[in-house]
């Protein structure tokens, strides 16, 4: 009778860390089989894919969880307008999560070329990296399209290594992410350019797209995403101390850029090549960690703290995808340039026998207590709608004074995001209305442009 009660307790046990850990719970789920979709260069009309958007299943046991997905988001995709000839394909892989994530005590981990993580959406990321790099013996850069081959092979890490965020921001789509070899994935914090504010790339204006979410400066940036070592990873903003008070900041990179002119073994700072000039920051190795511990809004060594955040109520080591002042990217990124934490995400070929599929608990009569987020307000020439996921596709009406429809979207299934132009419409104020079919959720918001 003691064993059987034990083995009842362990169950329930089990199945309430699984109902609460958002290692489980918080993937984008395709309910209602979406599917992506993208742009080719030239065709600002979106094509339609036949793959199935977002995280197609969650399992779970004692230990792990298995995220299956195609890595396609439902947000549109492309164009790549560096002459990159990949497109976002199906990747179809199962993502071994741990559920209890640990301290790597000894040397860290540095992260590599490829996928460090994956995104709610199951959108990898990548680190900071594109492959191409600095051979002094032949004062050229090496690896990628038209270069020789690194010393040592692609794998091997040379004194300098080019920064993707600048060198490929050309080839970025408006949600910040690109192909390689058909796996699309973000380097960088994946809100759309067109909602950084300072914008520095105008491709979302023939090409417009979602991103993964917007940043808020007053709200608690979401949870985004789970790094290899699997602990969680988070927008741009946070609690502004560790512990949850203090308000919301946004959380620094304690990465800055070296005062230098030279580079040992390198080129100089601003060496022109061609048609490539050598800037200070152009590698990463051009960065320095300078520690700031007296402020907890700068980030450690791996781009992260422990911290108290709405998922996490008793705490968690957190990364953070860091912007500057202006909402651009912020090296390291995301994660990095190595990981806090035991690297032990593994990919699988198939889920054990003995996991427990994981079932959304959406329910359409709980839209009232979703979290919705309309920002800017008031606002300019845009408003995004930002809510948690949406598991139904959501009606969005934009009403003004007279109880006029002016304006329709829908934020669709597996989904989080709606962006509203305000070119059409006047200023004053307007309902923003969400419905499900079942249920009705209002807020208001001021055009003043």
């Amino acid at each position: 009778m003691k064993k059987a009660l034990t083995f009842l307790t362990f169950i329930a046990v089990f199945s309430a860390q699984a109902q609460t850990n958002p290692a489980i719970t918080k993937w984008l789920l395709n309910t209602t089989n979406i599917t992506g979709k993208h742009y080719i260069a030239g065709n600002a009309t979106p094509i339609n894919d036949a793959v199935l958007a977002n995280v197609q299943s969650v399992n779970y046991d004692a230990t792990h969880a298995y995220i299956s997905a195609t890595g396609i988001p439902a947000y549109i995709t492309g164009p790549f307008l560096d002459n990159n000839p990949s497109l976002a394909t199906a990747q179809n892989k199962i993502f071994k999560f741990p559920l209890n994530p640990t301290q790597n005590t000894g040397t860290p981990t540095a992260t590599t070329g490829g996928n460090i993580g994956v995104f709610i959406n199951g959108v990898a990321l990548f680190d900071y990296r594109d492959g191409v790099a600095w051979n002094n013996s032949t004062q050229a850069l090496c690896g990628g399209p038209g270069n020789s081959a690194c010393p040592g092979g692609p794998a091997a890490t040379q004194a300098w290594n080019r920064d993707a965020i600048p060198a490929e921001k050309a080839g970025f789509d408006c949600n910040k992410a690109h192909p390689a070899n058909g796996n699309y994935h973000h380097h960088q914090n994946p809100s759309a350019f067109n909602l950084d504010l300072v914008v520095t790339s105008t491709i979302c204006n023939t090409y417009p797209a979602d991103g993964l979410y917007v940043i808020n400066t007053t709200q608690h940036s979401p949870l985004i995403g789970y790094a290899y070592d699997g602990f969680p990873i988070y927008g741009a903003y946070a609690f502004t101390n560790v512990d949850g008070t203090g308000g919301v900041s946004r959380m620094k990179s304690s990465y800055q850029l070296k005062n230098q002119t030279t580079r040992t073994n390198g080129p100089a700072v601003n060496q022109v090549l061609g048609a490539q000039t050598f800037f200070n920051g152009y590698f990463r190795e051009d960065y320095e960690f300078v520690s700031h511990p007296s402020d907890a809004t700068y980030l450690d060594i791996h781009n992260g703290r422990f911290s108290i955040t709405p998922e996490y109520p008793n705490g968690i080591y957190c990364y953070f995808t860091t912007v500057d002042a202006n909402h651009n990217s912020a090296y390291p990124y995301a994660v990095g340039p190595t990981f806090y934490g035991n690297k032990t995400v593994t990919t699988v070929t198939t889920i054990p026998s003995g996991a427990t599929a994981y079932l959304s608990t959406a329910n359409e009569n709980l839209l009232k207590n979703k979290k919705v987020i309309i920002y800017p307000n008031p606002a300019q020439e845009f408003f995004a709608i930002q809510t948690e996921l949406t598991e139904t596709d959501l009606k969005v009406e934009i009403i003004n004074e007279l109880g006029q429809i002016v304006k329709t979207s829908t934020i669709i299934q597996g989904s989080t995001l709606s962006i509203i132009e305000t070119d059409t419409l006047y200023n004053g104020m307007y309902i923003v209305k969400l419905s499900n079919g079942k249920s009705v959720l209002s807020h208001k918001i001021i055009v003043s442009k």
